[in-house]
């Protein structure tokens, strides 16, 4: 049975024709637009090309609705390991095309994922708070947390916390600190 969330139109949701207009309005699904983006970019896939054109197209159809209406751009050559998740929905958030983003990102509004020199990878189990902007080629680690309008300008270890502009460490395996990301990547050099 097909299951659409806050009906308020009071409208029959089994007649395959409501489905229908419906579906073509609400153009983004995220478990589809996942699915078939991830059959679009892997050179080993095995479904039939013209297939793969064929959601190639809905991804461009649903990227398009997403840039227009919710300011979103994600770059096509991005890699996920797995869809990541967006409380909020895709709003305002920006991926750089060279982006490698880990299993089990948490995503929140607002967010830039961007390099000069390129992207670093960025680790599982991660949480990137609302309008934070990466802007680092290092790597950020697995297990991190970063706060909401951080700006990440180095790469960032392990099982971490960061906050403010620029990015601080605040809690390291989790044992509070104070240091920026600098200094730490200077006093691990030194022991």
């Amino acid at each position: 049975m097909y299951k659409i969330e806050n009906n308020n139109l009071n409208t029959n949701l089994n007649n395959k024709f409501i489905r229908l207009v419906w579906n073509m309005v609400k153009h983004y699904n995220h478990d589809r637009y996942w699915k078939m983006r991830k059959e679009v970019i892997d050179p080993t896939s095995k479904k039939p090309k013209l297939l793969r054109y064929y959601y190639l197209f809905r991804i461009k159809r649903m990227d398009a609705f997403n840039n227009c209406s919710m300011s979103t751009d994600i770059g096509k050559g991005a890699m996920f390991d797995e869809p990541p998740t967006f409380p909020h929905g895709p709003i305002g958030v920006i991926v750089h095309i060279d982006a490698q983003i880990g299993k089990n990102c948490k995503i929140y509004h607002q967010v830039t994922i961007a390099g000069g020199r390129g992207v670093g990878k960025i680790g599982d189990n991660c949480i990137l708070g609302a309008g934070c902007k990466i802007i680092t080629s290092g790597d950020i680690g697995n297990n991190v947390k970063i706060g909401a309008n951080s700006v990440v300008t180095e790469a960032v270890p392990d099982n971490c916390t960061v906050i403010g502009v620029p990015a601080r460490l605040v809690k390291l395996n989790g044992e509070r600190v104070d240091m920026t990301l600098k200094e730490y990547w200077n006093n691990l050099g030194q022991d």
